[in-house]
């Protein structure tokens, strides 16, 4: 079970990358990587010299051949994982890819759940036969990895129910629910239903937060039926996660750790009794966990107990970070969700004109993401646990983290070009007859509705890029410098 949910995951995030990554990093995406890479290039001496800092294969060669070939590799590797069919080589190349991606796909793949994932997958290769791929191999997977998964999902769920306790006093005081479901990332069709719910129901579900990641899981730690009830306790809670928000593929990926807290009795009352024979016969005619199998998990086990100084250290810190690594190989690192949360939403709405002048008589038309919030009548959108970059990007608090959204001006002037790559991330275009003379980018604080038809109702505050066409001296400046303007 906990190599095919790994699977699963593995494959939403490289399927997502696979039909992403070429209009958001290829040569000519709004973050190029080759061009990343040609600029970091120049200051080392040697692609290896940047290799041993941040491991990745793309430092000696990119192009978008490349980027594909990876990440389809990495969709049909994980459906086979997913589909039961797993060993350590399989498990080592998936983890090996993403790893490859991670320096490369720069903002768009920068949050907590990238380096999750792989210091999921790395305990998944460690679980794994080398080399035999059947559903149930004959030779059990050492213990000790299982406790490893335990060690991780403690950390994970400590780390993020101390950095709400220490980050934003509506976590102490119970209010966190009045704002988060209308202000997450990606409101999905519960979230305005559960946003009117009675304040009543906004404590509790804050103080049900704290128990679950603040004390439940030091119970994954003692007797069996404790750490059944804190799997049971942490994998419920995640799936509410998942129903009352958006949130890419991270509460399944979090699922997985937590799913150690069961031993195998549990899952034969769980599982259809045709998978619980097939385990039976394979443990029945099965031998030992090999010698070799358990001095490399002896081995890995001392590495994750010396790597896991600086997480430790991090978690009692009052000065705690979110979502860190602590090694170049991303294999202990230390997690947290919604440290402060938003009192209110402010969306950036790109919008495009026909006119021959942007001014007071102009038709402005919106760009509507294929997830983001902009037409107030549209319904809000279940997406996980696929996850769209583009649209998590653009509602990354860009009015309070400098340095985001930096491919804001190179889409703006492939919005202009009716560049069909960029268009493809987007829901629909507008201007489907020729490009629009002018952009800009609006402002609006949205609220759920409380009557009519529409699901939202939303303000404008004001402007964030005023009309920009693309023979604006300030905007050919920008793509320019940035190395955007390709021959």
């Amino acid at each position: 079970m906990l190599l095919r949910f790994t699977g699963l995951v593995w494959f939403i995030a490289f399927l997502s990358a696979a039909q992403q990554f070429i209009p958001l990093i290829g040569h000519d995406g709004l973050l190029p990587a080759d061009l990343m890479i040609k600029r970091v290039l120049e200051r080392f001496d040697s692609p290896w010299e940047v290799f041993w800092e941040a491991p990745s294969t793309f430092w000696f060669h990119c192009s978008d051949t490349m980027i594909q070939v990876v990440t389809w590799t990495g969709v049909v590797i994980s459906f086979l994982v997913l589909c039961g069919y797993a060993n350590a080589i399989m498990m080592f190349v998936l983890w090996a890819l993403y790893m490859s991606l991670l320096p490369i796909g720069q903002e768009w793949l920068s949050y907590g759940w990238d380096i999750q994932i792989l210091e999921t997958g790395f305990l998944g290769m460690m679980l794994c036969p080398l080399l035999d791929p059947r559903p149930f191999p004959k030779r059990a997977p050492p213990v000790l990895i299982i406790w490893l998964y335990r060690w991780l999902i403690f950390r994970i769920m400590l780390g993020a129910g101390l950095i709400k306790w220490r980050g934003d006093t509506c976590w102490r005081d119970l209010t966190a629910l009045y704002y988060h479901y209308e202000t997450q990332p990606v409101p999905n069709p519960l979230s305005p239903f559960l946003h009117a719910m009675p304040k009543w129901f906004h404590h509790a579900g804050v103080a049900w937060n704290h128990v679950v990641e603040l004390i439940v899981p030091w119970f994954g730690f003692v007797g069996r039926w404790p750490r059944h009830i804190a799997g049971f306790l942490m994998t419920s809670f995640m799936v509410i996660l998942i129903f009352s928000g958006n949130l890419s593929f991270l509460n399944w990926l979090t699922i997985i750790p937590a799913l150690a807290c069961f031993d195998d009795a549990f899952w034969r009352w769980v599982l259809p009794k045709a998978i619980v024979r097939a385990a039976e016969k394979s443990a029945a005619d099965g031998q030992k966990t090999p010698m070799s199998h358990w001095v490399t998990s002896l081995i890995y086990a001392g590495v994750v107990a010396w790597l896991s100084i600086g997480p430790v250290k991090n978690l009692i810190s009052s000065e705690q970070a979110m979502n860190t690594s602590f090694d170049r190989l991303h294999l202990v690192n230390t997690y947290g969700a919604f440290g402060t949360v938003d009192r209110e939403r402010f969306e950036l709405v790109f919008q495009g004109t026909s006119s021959e002048m942007a001014d007071l008589m102009a038709d402005w038309k919106d760009y509507e993401f294929k997830a983001k919030p902009t037409d107030p009548m549209r319904r809000p959108v279940i997406i996980t646990p696929y996850h769209y970059r583009l649209d998590w990007a653009a509602w990354y608090p860009w009015h309070r983290v400098p340095g985001r959204n930096e491919w804001v001006p190179n889409f703006l002037w492939k919005l202009l070009h009716n560049d069909p790559g960029t268009l493809g991330l987007l829901e629909r275009n507008p201007f489907p007859d020729a490009p629009p003379k002018f952009v800009r980018v609006l402002v609006y604080r949205y609220r759920f509705a409380t009557e009519g038809s529409a699901w939202w109702t939303r303000e404008r505050e004001g402007t964030h890029i005023y009309p920009l066409s693309k023979d604006s001296p300030q905007l050919q400046r920008i793509v320019r410098d940035a190395g955007w303007l390709r021959d």
